[in-house]
This record gives structure tokens, sequence and C-alpha cells, in this order.
């Protein structure tokens, strides 16, 4: 499943964007499935809207995004929820959970949501005890710390099946310990899956083997 952008410019941005180098804005750009993607960029410069573009819930932009060769546009309501249930997961910026469930609850509304899940339930303990969250397991969301969350949201976007991983700052409230435990273990997952992530973030990180790096 290659990603493609095409002369993509946002249009809360577009000025910004015209004024500057970017290597994925305004640009011909080809994510391919099994690569490990940086996009490295200060705040402010569309970070988040791209991750939302890619996972297709932003559309205020010109230009194309092409996901096997089709634009987003073309694709049916079942066909996008098919594609988040098998074939991309993310990893968003403000974690999404739900602070009325426990850890545990919110990760395992992931693992369900096929009828046969890519995990059983034993593989959420095994992830928490890798992060160092069990002892949150049972604890609602809005008791956790933000850096309890942002663990939290790794593992439940694990729990299912990806061709893509897409992840907005994720190590943004971990310390050096847990944010590279938090990268071994997504590494291991992508190369088990032959798959492939688009990681956004604002320094030089090295916690992984990057395949392409872009300057937003």
């Amino acid at each position: 499943m290659d990603i493609q952008l095409s002369a993509v410019v946002p249009v809360p941005l577009r000025e910004k964007v015209l004024q500057q180098q970017s290597g994925v804005w305004n640009s011909e750009v080809t994510f391919q499935q099994g690569r490990f993607i940086k996009i490295k960029a200060p705040s402010g410069t569309g970070k988040t809207t791209l991750v939302h573009y890619l996972y297709h819930i932003r559309y205020d932009y010109t230009g194309e995004i092409r996901v096997d060769g089709r634009p987003w546009q073309s694709y049916t309501p079942d066909q996008l929820a098919a594609i988040r249930q098998r074939r991309v997961s993310v990893i968003f910026q403000d974690l999404r959970l739900f602070d009325q469930l426990t850890a545990r609850e919110n990760v395992e509304l992931k693992r369900v949501m096929l009828p046969e899940p890519y995990y059983p339930a034993e593989k959420i303990a095994e992830f928490a005890a890798r992060l160092g969250v069990t002892h949150v397991l049972d604890q609602s969301g809005a008791t956790l710390s933000y850096g309890e969350r942002q663990r939290i949201a790794i593992i439940r976007a694990l729990m299912q099946p990806f061709e893509w991983l897409l992840m907005d700052e994720p190590f943004s409230h971990l310390d050096d310990a847990n944010a590279d435990r938090a990268a071994t273990l997504i590494a291991e997952e992508c190369r088990k899956r032959n798959a492939g992530f688009v990681l956004t973030d604002l320094d030089h990180d090295t916690r992984f083997d990057y395949n392409e790096t872009y300057q937003l």
C-alpha cells in the first residue's frame, strides 16, 4: 500500500507554504510500504494537519493524496472504514483516549473491532509490561498522567492490523528510557507486519533507522 502526495497544499497554511521550501507540501512524494519515514518540522508548519490528511479525517487541501493509486475521495465510507480497521493505524497527538473507560478498556476497543482480533487479550498485558504501564491498566483514563496516556495510546494502535502506522509526536511526553522502549516495540511490530510508518517530530529523533526524512 503506497501513499502518494501530489502538490498537496493545506488551505489554512497556503500563504506560508508557498513562501517556503518543503519536502512534502506542494511536492511529488511517494511513501512506499515498509519504509520508516520521519517528518521533521517546527510547531505551526502542519505536522498534525499532515497526519489528519493521511488518515483522511481532514480535507481542506488542494492537490491530491492517492492510496493504492486512488484518490482518498474515491473511496466509499465502508471502504474507508475497512482501511482504518485493517490497513492504517494512528497515534494522534491528542491521543483521544476515553476518560470514562479504563486504560485496558481503551485498548480493548481497538483490539476487538474486527470479528477475528489481530492479537489475543493477553497481548495487552505483555505490551503494558514492556512499556511500564501494567499498574494503570485498570485505572480510568482520566487518572493517567500524559506519559501514561501516551504509552496506552501506542499499545492501542498496535492492537489492530496495519500496513501503515501514523504517529504524531508519539514520544513528546516520555523520558528517554520510556521513549526507547516504545520505539523498540513499534519497530518490532512494523517489521513483523512488513509495515511502514510516518512519524512527525520536532527534533532530530534517532530512535529508528529511518529510510527517509523530510523537512515539512
